[in-house]
């Protein structure tokens, strides 16, 4: 089968991905949108999703332009140094490649907050018949999610391919991916948790009112960062990281003997992993005796068993590499297995969670004291096994020829993110159904249904804990295949210049040591610059419901017909997010062209190896600890501990207020960010070798 079958084969699948997309669309659409009430507060939520990503693309559709142009300029040569015919063969495709990447990532982003938003509803009303019906409103809400974003993505990289035949112009398109993630991420997550911790602050500590009750001004705006935060933040997240490991992998591939049988094999797994998702989500279900938890986890491992079985089939007929095929396998059993170590560390059901639940009995002090640790200790697992899989990966396929250590990390990569599309259905599950419970409390549906919401969000929960570990995971290991990227195109450009090439980056030479310490240091400023955005402006949102408190009259009493000024909460999370989300990004990216001018590809080298180690520790440690927070929280809630309205209940919200910023802003965004700087250094690679002051 030749090369230009498999990508039209993959081209279908990624078509009928749209197919299921429009069925989940249509059947969602059927299912009852619940009472007056209910319709109401969801058009609230989705109107201000709607503004918010509206305003966010305007913003970032002016940074995109700027980088177009700068990439028409500079890259892969300066319009200087290039001549007419590869000005428009090569810059000009390379910033429309870029374009592309950030089109793409933006309608799968919008598409999911509108699916979403109308999910919510109707997950709540389903939870009138029963947990079954509602959780798979709220599943089948999330799972359009997951295939418009793998569907797009590798919609997008087969045809860019198809077209131009240059695995470099797919570094253009993850860029453009990457980049729009970055900061979607970083303002998502910085508007959803300033309404979230606003919301905690005034209504569940000072107040002592329920955590969605309509009383409070920024109840909404929170619901509404739920979906622009979890839902399109992490799609373009995941989407960024998909796009991102196929890319490098076929940089790396187009570099080694048999190249074309391995970027085919490159398309060809990654074509039946988005089968396999779609097969995995048409037949979910959660049984009888089943509960939301085991039904998303079964509905993970039932995906892996079918890709593994598919893709050794593939391996077989189409005589790929067996040892290649084992790198795969390894980066997708990794992904699980780091999963399954983050929901140690997260779950309430395990010791982690009960220790901080009783140690918040004692004061917010031993809260966050203890889920420093935990989440410290919760670092060294997911290390191990990244670590583990990398060098596995690397010496299984080394046998094979030059280089191929290095592609045998890029191809674990990709078989870690072959089954992504059922990893965001899981994690989009978790913000509808949390809308969801707080529209059951809104809507005043009574407390069976509000209690089958709390189930539902529990497992949401969990299940996003460990889908932030599989995403940091597969970042983990994307990242180190960008290295070798940046690697092969150094020597690309080496090898043309008549410059001798380079075969690693020692730490004892000073140009590699220069660029480590600074790089170990970019993503904690770039962690501590989004953590400020949140705490300034929660600061202005806490202040404005204190003013509405005081001056609207009978809001605090729950007078009838008294309702407060939701829309003022969103505008200051809107405000507050776009102001915000610009310069953490650009912070990052500047400072890899500042260490590449200055110090070298050799600097450039060691700045990479320090922000990949040192952006993962602090990426699985703050998701791991703010997920260990939240669910010693709801562990309370439950009645545990002394239950609602405790010293200890008003501890772990103290605890979860640090570790909203964590998981779901500062954490999940360094993947993002290491990712970026990873392909900025690969694009720029030729460059710095030609321009450097040492």
């Amino acid at each position: 089968m030749t090369q230009k079958t498999i990508i039209f084969i993959g081209i279908a699948i990624c078509l009928l991905s749209f197919v299921f997309v429009s069925f989940l669309y249509i059947w969602l659409k059927k299912q009852n949108s619940g009472n007056a009430k209910i319709k109401s507060v969801g058009k609230l939520i989705k109107e201000g999703a709607r503004t918010f990503l509206r305003k966010e693309y305007a913003v970032l559709a002016k940074f995109a332009a700027v980088a177009a142009l700068v990439i028409f300029i500079l890259l892969p040569s300066p319009v200087w140094n290039a001549g007419i015919s590869d000005i428009f063969e090569k810059n000009l495709i390379m910033a429309l490649a870029y374009i592309f990447g950030t089109l793409f990532s933006a309608i799968a982003g919008k598409i999911g907050i509108e699916i979403a938003t109308n999910a919510n509803v109707k997950t709540a009303e389903a939870a009138k018949k029963g947990i079954r019906e509602s959780f798979l409103c709220g599943f089948r809400g999330g799972a359009v999610m997951g295939l418009a974003v793998v569907g797009s993505s590798l919609l997008g990289i087969l045809l860019l391919f198809l077209i131009t035949g240059n695995t470099t112009m797919l570094l253009g398109f993850s860029f453009g991916a990457s980049s729009l993630a970055l900061f979607a991420k970083a303002g998502g997550g910085i508007f959803t948790k300033t309404a979230d911790i606003s919301a905690d602050i005034t209504g569940k500590v000072e107040l002592g009112i329920p955590e969605d009750d309509p009383r409070n001004p920024a109840v909404i705006a929170d619901n509404v960062g739920d979906n622009v935060g979890d839902v399109a933040g992490m799609g373009a997240d995941l989407f960024d990281s998909h796009v991102a490991s196929i890319a490098a992998a076929l940089v790396i591939a187009s570099s080694l003997i048999n190249s074309v049988t391995n970027i085919t094999m490159i398309f060809c797994f990654a074509a039946i992993g988005l089968l396999c998702s779609i097969i995995g989500i048409f037949t979910s279900k959660m049984g009888k005796k089943g509960t939301p938890t085991g039904a998303l986890n079964k509905n993970t491992y039932v995906t892996t068993g079918i890709f593994f079985i598919l893709t050794a089939l593939a391996t077989w007929a189409l005589n790929f590499s067996w040892r290649l095929w084992c790198a795969s396998a390894l980066g997708l059993v990794i992904g699980v297995v780091i999963g399954i170590t983050t929901d140690y560390f997260t779950n309430d059901t395990k010791r982690p969670v009960r220790q901080v639940a009783n140690a918040s009995k004692t004061g917010p002090a031993f809260t966050i004291l203890s889920g420093i640790s935990y989440g410290f200790l919760s670092v060294l697992p997911a290390m191990v096994g990244i670590a583990v899989s990398a060098l596995s990966a690397y010496y299984i396929c080394a046998p094979l020829g030059e280089g191929y250590g290095m592609f045998g990390i890029s191809v674990a990569a990709v078989g870690m993110l072959s089954i992504v599309a059922m990893i965001i259905s899981n994690d989009a599950y978790g913000p509808i159904v949390d809308n969801a419970r707080g529209l059951a409390e809104m809507g005043n549906l009574g407390e069976d249904v509000i209690e089958i919401a709390d189930k539902l969000d529990s497992a949401g929960n969990t299940v996003k804990a460990i889908t932030k570990g599989f995403a940091i995971g597969a970042a983990g290991l994307t990242v180190i295949a960008l290295l070798g990227a940046f690697l092969s195109e150094i020597n690309a450009a080496a090898a043309l210049t008549g410059r001798s090439l380079i075969s690693g980056f020692d730490v004892m030479n000073p140009l590699v040591f220069f660029g480590l310490l600074i790089g170990a240091a970019v993503p904690a400023v770039f962690s501590a610059l989004q953590i400020l955005g949140v705490d300034k402006n929660a600061q202005r949102m806490i202040a404005e419901i204190h003013r509405q408190f005081k001056e609207i009259d009978g809001l605090k009493e729950g007078k009838e017909g008294v309702c407060p000024d939701y829309a003022k909460c969103i505008e200051i999370a809107t405000k507050g997010a776009l102001k915000e989300l610009i310069p953490a990004g650009l912070f990052a990216i500047l400072s890899t062209m500042i260490v590449g001018f200055v110090g070298g590809v050799y600097a450039v080298g060691g700045f990479l190896v320090g922000n990949i180690i040192s952006g993962l520790m602090l990426a699985l440690f703050m998701s791991n600890s703010g997920g260990l927070w939240d669910n010693s929280k709801k562990y309370i809630e439950s009645g545990n501990n002394g239950g609602k309205g405790s010293d200890a209940h008003k501890s772990a919200v103290v605890g979860d207020t640090v570790g909203d910023p964590f998981k779901d802003t500062a954490g999940p965004s360094i993947n993002t960010q290491i990712t970026v700087v990873s392909l900025v250094a690969t694009l720029m690679g030729a460059l710095f070798l030609a321009v450097s002051i040492f």
